[in-house]
């Protein structure tokens, strides 16, 4: 997420109440968790396992609870509380804006798209050349989308992240200062479900094709010309490589890397990293070969018993 100017991390620590720890004169360009961030990025760590990645990471300003060393090209902000602290900038700087027309005023949609009635388009939204939306749609706030979409009815794009802090006692929400990106020449199918990312961008790649029903999860990346069946559900930020095939009802969980080509058979469970070009079937998924292979020494066994 970018701030719409530059903001010093002096006016930051003086928002969140945070003790400066190293340059307090750098400015921060935009607000990213930690799988997003860049350089000039704000991100924030609370939890002691990963206090090493957040701090080789791009980001330039770190939220922090616990006294450290500053690394070199880096300001950290301490305080009490980081989730807090970084969820009160999203909040400023991305505020809650409730649709109070079927069409926000800011939306950009070129002339030649056709949107059906009933479609209900949120503030910044973007649609490009050629577009077609159907009846009952929803295009939330701050998502993008390119030329030559087509979109079915009854798709929600760019709902809230599933994103909770657990505080114990409750489970309180982040507000989802992300966006969703579509490119080019994607199909998406009725009743598909598309999460805008916590603080990036959820990305469809250019023409992906996605069946009815497919959910998927915040700041999860979908490469370029994949096919994803229906029902299949995507993790959240999850990356997927380029045409990656994925049949029906199939899941992969959250923060994985499948990389190209990789071919997925219906019901599989994906739960960790699968490399370029493989065939996976099963829960969890292995290679389809070896759960074939495995399957019939099983029934032969039996056989002989």
């Amino acid at each position: 997420m970018d701030f719409p100017q530059p903001i010093g991390v002096q006016e930051i620590a003086e928002l969140i109440g945070a003790e400066i720890v190293g340059d307090p004169d750098r400015k921060a360009f935009g607000i990213n968790e930690i799988h997003k961030v860049r350089k000039g990025d704000i991100t924030f760590v609370d939890i002691e396992k990963y206090y090493k990645k957040s701090l080789s990471s791009a980001a330039t300003i770190i939220i922090i609870n616990k006294r450290t060393d500053c690394p070199p090209g880096k300001t950290l902000l301490l305080v009490d509380d980081p989730f807090t602290a970084y969820d009160s900038l999203v909040r400023r700087y991305r505020k809650f804006q409730p649709l109070e027309v079927e069409r926000s005023a800011s939306a950009v949609i070129h002339p030649s798209a056709i949107i059906e009635p009933h479609v209900m388009i949120g503030n910044e939204v973007v649609i490009g050349e050629d577009c077609y939306i159907q009846s009952h749609c929803y295009i939330g706030s701050h998502t993008t989308i390119g030329d030559r979409v087509r979109i079915s009815a009854g798709c929600m794009i760019g709902t809230d992240a599933f994103y909770f802090k657990d505080r114990g006692t409750h489970l309180e929400q982040w507000q989802s200062g992300g966006s969703v990106v579509i490119e080019s020449d994607v199909f998406i199918g009725a009743s598909c479900t598309i999460n805008k990312g916590v603080s990036g961008a959820t990305r469809i790649g250019e023409g992906s094709k996605l069946d009815s029903q497919v959910h998927i999860g915040h700041g999860a990346v979908i490469g370029k010309h994949c096919t994803l069946a229906g029902q299949v559900g995507i993790g959240g930020k999850t990356l997927i490589g380029d045409h990656v095939r994925i049949y029906g009802q199939a899941g992969i969980s959250n923060n994985l890397v499948i990389g190209d080509r990789v071919i997925i058979l219906g019901k599989a469970g994906v739960t960790k990293d699968l490399p370029d070009g493989g065939r996976y079937f099963g829960l969890p998924a292995k290679p389809a070969r070896e759960f074939f292979r495995d399957l019939a020494r099983s029934r032969k066994g039996k056989n002989l018993q």
